[in-house]
C-alpha cells in the first residue's frame, strides 16, 4: 500500500467535548482491536467494522455548519461515515501510524476530491465518484469487473435536481449548478461494472472479507443508494452496515444475495476492496 501521511491541521465541524469524545474512540479502537502482522486490509476492515457493532445510526452528520469542515464523529454513524472511517481506520494502521492525527488526515483524503477539502462540493458525495477518486489515490482497487461484473450506466441528476433537501444546495443554485457539472462528468465516464442481484450468489466468492459493498439502485439520478463491509459468517455472504432500520451498526441477518432480492429498487452491487 503506498499512501502518504498528510499533515492534519484543518478545523472541526463538532464542538469540542464531542472531539475529545471521538478522539478517545479511535484512540481506544487502535489500542484494542486486536492486529497480526500477516492481516489483510480486508482483516482490518471487518475487525474495525465489528468494534463499531451498535453504534447508533444517525443520518446527515456531515451537514453542519455553513461552511464545509473535517467532520469527526465516531459516535453517529450512517452508511457512508461508517465505511469512510473503516477505511480511514485501516489506512492509518497500513501506515503503521495508529494515532487519531493519522486518522484525521486520512479520513480527509479519503472523502474529498483529491484527497483535498476545498468547501462543500469537493466532498465525494456520489459512491461511484468516491470510488473513483480513490482508485486514483491508490488507496482502493475496483474489483467489480474482475468479479464477473457487467458494465452499466450511471446517469447522475439527484442532487442538483432535488437540492431543496440539501442544506449547501437549497438557495444556493451557483453551487447547485457545480454539483450538476460533476454530476454529467461522472456520468460521462461510462467505465462502471456491476454485480446484478441475480448473480451475486453465483459470483459471490470472489468476494473477500472486508470488501466495500455498494448497493446500485433504480431510483433515478442516483447510483448507489446503501454501503456496507462484506462479511463471510458461518460459510455465508453477509455485510455489516450502519441500518437505518435498525438504528445502529449490525451485521445483517439475510445473506447478502437475499438482502438484494427483497429490495424491488435494487439491481445489484459495486465491489471496491482497499489496498
Amino acid at each position: 500500500m503506498t499512501l502518504f501521511l498528510l499533515p492534519y491541521n484543518k478545523a472541526f465541524g463538532q464542538e469540542s467535548a464531542n472531539l475529545e469524545r471521538d478522539k478517545e474512540i479511535i484512540n481506544k479502537i487502535f489500542h484494542n482491536v486486536p492486529m497480526k502482522e500477516n492481516d489483510s486490509s480486508g482483516d482490518i476492515m471487518v475487525r474495525l467494522a465489528l468494534s463499531f457493532l451498535d453504534t447508533p445510526y444517525v443520518g446527515s452528520t456531515l451537514e453542519v455548519g455553513e461552511d464545509e469542515r473535517l467532520v469527526i464523529n465516531a459516535r453517529e454513524l450512517d452508511c457512508t461515515t461508517f465505511m469512510e472511517t473503516c477505511v480511514a481506520l485501516t489506512c492509518a494502521i497500513r501506515l503503521n501510524s495508529a494515532s487519531f492525527e493519522s486518522y484525521c488526515a486520512q479520513l480527509e483524503r479519503i472523502r474529498y476530491r483529491k484527497g483535498v477539502l476545498n468547501g462543500y462540493v469537493s466532498r465525494l458525495h456520489y459512491t461511484t465518484d468516491w470510488i473513483s477518486d480513490n482508485v486514483a489515490k491508490g488507496i482502493v482497487e475496483d474489483v467489480s469487473g474482475t468479479i464477473g461484473g457487467k458494465p452499466f450506466q450511471v446517469k447522475l441528476s439527484y442532487m442538483s435536481s432535488h437540492s431543496e433537501n440539501y442544506k449547501h444546495l437549497n438557495g444556493r443554485p451557483e453551487r447547485t449548478a457545480r454539483i450538476k457539472q460533476i454530476e454529467d462528468l461522472v456520468s460521462r465516464r461510462g467505465s462502471y461494472r456491476f454485480l446484478p442481484k441475480e448473480e451475486i450468489s453465483s459470483l459471490q466468492e470472489g468476494i473477500f472479507n472486508g470488501d466495500i459493498i455498494g448497493f446500485t439502485t433504480s431510483i433515478e439520478g442516483m447510483d448507489i443508494s446503501h454501503i456496507g463491509i462484506a462479511y463471510w459468517q458461518n460459510n455465508v455472504l453477509t455485510f455489516i452496515h450502519a441500518s437505518s432500520t435498525a438504528k445502529k451498526v449490525i451485521i445483517n441477518t439475510e445473506s447478502l444475495s437475499d438482502y438484494c432480492a427483497g429490495i424491488r429498487s435494487n439491481t445489484g452491487i459495486v465491489v471496491a476492496r482497499v489496498k
